[in-house]
């Protein structure tokens, strides 16, 4: 027999023993027999593919139920009320992007980039993806005159505090890719360990390897990816999930990218504990926090954007506030950047809704879309981190 038969075997005769074993009330021995059986069904999921694959990964969760099941016995916990396998297994089933039906509307290199630059600062960011572009479109035509093109990943890294544009820039290099023919579809599925981490035995795989099949074609972002390893915990399932992205990026090296974002410390532990990963990610771009300029200019386009203006004297204000909130947490690790400038943008609209709401008779248009002076009392920079 072959592999794949001696897997179906040990699946279909430790199965068979457990719901005996079950039935005689014999948990322990049905315990074992049901880790023998859930490990044949996810590696007989993880060889196959198309409708034997599904079965294969339902086979798997109705083991995993069963030894779910048998574990809580074993326990002294079979009358504890408990959630029904399919209300479990929809609660943790988060929900997630999925390949696009239909194809993306077709954009250029050129288009991409604009959008990039629109972005504001970011200047780092902007030049490394410039030379990105270049060494990839050489390589193209390197490859298209049968010469030899130097072997690289276009796997990323991006470090950097929240708020800084990374899921922005992640989106548009989905689109890069795409119109330089690395990626056939494009599209970007976003994803944080929720989203690949289960809560029993045997089924991370599965779940890690559903968001992977959703991105083919395309780009999967991790955001704070450093949460999938748990360095203090050997029992923690993020090695799992490690282990079939590590297998997934092996598997499709033609038409899969993947993008994994985090503070910049964090991530370099988890690459280190992860020596695997290293080799297929060699290219970091870091993304800087914003400074109080930026952040003016980022409130300034919320505002326009949401048909509000500032007075003269609010203006002002603004401008020494954020250049305040950059110079006393700038530098710190927690900085949230353009969510910080979102929560003063909301907390000021809330104190100009208050005023005009106590305001009587007619209120025209100019009232309704200004922001004043008085509309920035009560904003520190404790309020809006």
């Amino acid at each position: 027999m072959d592999n794949k038969e001696i897997l179906e075997n040990t699946y279909r005769v430790s199965y068979d023993s457990a719901k005996k074993y079950v039935e005689q009330g014999n948990l322990a021995a049905a315990k074992n027999a049901l880790k023998k059986a859930l490990s044949a069904a996810i590696k007989l999921a993880e060889q196959s593919r198309g409708a034997e694959r599904e079965r294969y990964k339902k086979n798997a969760v109705t083991v995993s139920d069963l030894l779910e099941s048998v574990n809580n016995k074993m326990d002294g916990a079979a009358s504890a009320v408990k959630a029904k396998p399919t209300e479990r297994k929809k609660a943790e089933e988060p929900i997630k992007p999925r390949s696009p039906e239909k194809p993306l509307p077709p954009i250029t290199v050129e288009e991409a980039l604009a959008k990039l630059n629109e972005l504001e600062g970011l200047s780092k960011v902007k030049e490394q993806v410039k030379k990105l572009v270049a060494e990839t479109k050489v390589s193209e035509l390197r490859k298209s005159r049968s010469l030899k093109v130097r072997v690289k990943t276009h796997h990323l890294i991006f470090t950097g505090n929240p708020g800084t544009g990374k899921t922005t820039v992640a989106r548009i290099m989905a689109d890069i890719y795409r119109a330089l023919g690395i990626l056939s579809k494009g599209h970007l599925v976003e994803a944080k360990r929720a989203d690949l981490i289960a809560g029993y035995v045997g089924q991370t795989a599965i779940k890690t390897q559903e968001v992977i099949d959703s991105a083919l074609g395309g780009v999967l972002f991790i955001d704070e990816a450093y949460m999938l390893y748990k360095k203090d915990n050997d029992k923690d399932y993020g090695k799992e999930a490690i282990d079939t992205l590590l297998k997934a990026l092996e598997d499709n090296r033609d038409d899969f990218v993947v993008i994994v974002a985090g503070y910049a410390d964090d991530m370099r532990e988890f690459f280190e504990a992860n020596v695997g990963l290293m080799s297929r990610f060699r290219t970091e771009i870091e993304f800087e926090n914003y400074n109080g300029e930026q952040m003016f200019n980022i409130f300034a386009n919320m505002c326009k954007s949401s048909q509000y203006v500032l007075t003269g004297g609010a203006e002002k204000n603004l401008r020494a506030f954020f250049d305040r909130l950059y110079a006393e947490n700038g530098g710190k690790k927690d900085f949230a950047n353009a969510r910080t400038v979102r929560n003063a943008f909301d907390l000021i609209i809330e104190h100009q809704d208050l005023r005009i709401a106590e305001m009587g008779g007619n209120i025209s248009n100019d009232v309704l879309m200004t922001i004043t002076e008085s509309d920035l009392i009560g904003l520190d920079t404790a309020s809006v981190k």
